[in-house]
């Protein structure tokens, strides 16, 4: 998804320029206008979302499926209230070994996502390629959210 989201922001960028330069971008035989730069971006987002062949949210806590065992310490540890003494460094690794749900969700954070090759998405937390929120993938996804949310109609 550091790809996708990156990218898409950047469509996005690029077609607000456009819209006002009164241009279109040109490779080629092949052009598209702003319009086709923003449906290209929100089509990313809805795939994010959970318009994908998988029909899982990469965000968690979106939608009616969504990751359930992603590779974050605090989302993946059980809570100070259930647990309150300390993890030592190696103390986590059967809470992150566990096939089970991460006991605590990390509400709007979006994972990796899924297997460039066959579009699937495990749920492990071991394959943290897939399966680690980052903010170099959250970061660029918070524009095109607020843009997408203040502009419906794109």
């Amino acid at each position: 998804m550091q790809h996708v989201t990156s990218l898409s922001f950047l469509l996005l960028a690029y077609s607000n320029y456009l819209s006002h330069a009164n241009g279109k971008v040109t490779c080629g035989d092949t052009s598209a206008t702003a319009a086709e730069l923003r449906r290209a971006a929100k089509r990313q987002v809805d795939y994010i979302l959970g318009d994908n062949p998988m029909r899982i949210s990469y965000m968690v806590g979106y939608g009616e499926r969504y990751p359930l065992r992603i590779h974050h310490r605090g989302s993946s540890l059980p809570s100070v209230a259930e647990h309150p003494g300390r993890f030592g460094c190696k103390a986590g690794t059967s809470y992150y070994l566990s096939p089970h749900p991460n006991p605590n969700l990390l509400i709007g954070a979006v994972v990796g996502g899924p297997s460039n090759i066959s579009d699937t998405f495990p749920d492990s937390r071991p394959i943290f390629q897939q399966s680690e929120p980052t903010t170099y993938i959250n970061a660029p996804l918070v524009g095109l959210l607020a843009f997408f949310s203040a502009h419906p109609d794109c």
